[in-house]
């Protein structure tokens, strides 16, 4: 949290989804509602977006593969530009205070190098910071996405929100099975239905539920799986607090080790203070843990998401353990190995 009289930084949401899954829509729609006119907002192309914003800018994905090449670690460098033009204009009192910023992707972006962007960069990271990844999934096409584009499940894994679009134009049968398989992909991601484009803004940037961590979604059954390289969901609670210390030196220990098939983590860590500390990471790219004051129910036990590429629950589960001495706690599987 901020200190005493530090400013606050403004919240940064990502808006990804596969080709003509409907981002531009629902950004148009969401846009257009009067409590969004200070957010400011980076597109790829004008002309698709047909919005009347005055906080319009273009960004074109101008990115900068790092000397170790790690895709994820990727500097986009018109993000630099735009975002740091912002708080130049904000500051000479040409535009008003920014309510926050929303950055549209190309439908084939993986957007940890968004995420990695505001992370690493020396000014932007004292004046913004990621406040989640929204990710549309057309309710007509999605399934047939997941199967030909690894890119797809990237984004949903990525996601704090998804949301099914054109589901006024697709069968109820087809939209509970996409939401089945998101749900495995990503039992921490709120799911939302936006038929013809339409969701309330207070929906997407609310918090929608009581528990940062996302809700806890019943394991599902998608199948037999297949080989190690398909997606891996496993949800894990711990039997007492967590040595925060020992535990960030197995994760670190993980990260470097794995952190490009580790798309996503996410969870409520119990390290024996009034509140948990939130995890929040996609890939390399580790949001910088946040220490809450309280928790934000009234359950106050440990529990963290995996999504994996090639890294089976069993493997999570038992480097934790190997560990569990030094972390205080051993870790209890809620849901394994649930494949995509």
């Amino acid at each position: 949290m901020p200190s005493p009289g530090s400013p606050t930084k403004r919240p940064v949401t990502v808006v990804t989804g596969f080709l003509g899954s409907g981002k531009t829509t629902l950004l148009s729609r969401v846009l257009s509602d009067p409590s969004m006119s200070d957010t400011a907002v980076l597109v790829n192309e004008f002309g698709k977006v047909g919005l009347d914003h005055h906080l319009l800018r273009r960004a074109d994905e101008k990115t900068v593969l790092l000397g170790h090449g790690c895709v994820c670690c990727t500097t986009r460098d018109d993000l630099v530009e735009a975002m740091l033009g912002l708080l130049d204009e904000e500051g000479r009192g040409e535009i008003p205070p920014l309510k926050g910023v929303v950055v549209e992707t190309t439908g084939l972006a993986d957007p940890a190098p968004i995420l990695y962007t505001v992370f690493s960069h020396p000014v932007l990271q004292h004046h913004y910071r990621v406040d989640r990844v929204i990710c549309t999934v057309d309710a007509v096409n999605g399934a047939l996405h997941l199967d030909r584009n690894a890119e797809s499940t990237k984004q949903i894994a990525a996601a704090d929100v998804a949301v099914l679009t054109k589901t006024d134009v697709s069968d109820a049968g087809t939209v509970d099975a996409l939401r089945a398989r998101i749900r495995g992909i990503n039992p921490s991601a709120r799911v939302l239905e936006a038929p013809f484009g339409d969701v309330r803004p207070e929906e997407l940037f609310g918090d929608g539920s009581t528990d940062p961590s996302g809700p806890r979604a019943p394991a599902v059954d998608l199948g037999d799986g297949g080989h190690v390289s398909e997606t891996h969901s496993t949800s894990l609670t711990f039997d007492g607090p967590v040595d925060w210390t020992a535990f960030g030196t197995w994760f670190s220990m993980l990260l470097h080790a794995r952190g490009e098939d580790v798309l996503r983590v996410k969870g409520l860590l119990d390290v024996g203070g009034p509140g948990p500390v939130l995890l929040n990471g996609v890939q390399h790219v580790i949001h910088p843990p946040d220490h809450l004051e309280e928790w934000p129910d009234g359950d106050h036990e440990s529990r963290i998401v995996f999504i994996t590429r090639g890294i089976r629950a069993e493997e999570i589960v038992d480097s934790l353990e190997t560990f569990s001495g030094l972390i205080g706690a051993r870790p209890q599987p809620l849901e394994s190995d649930v494949r995509v």
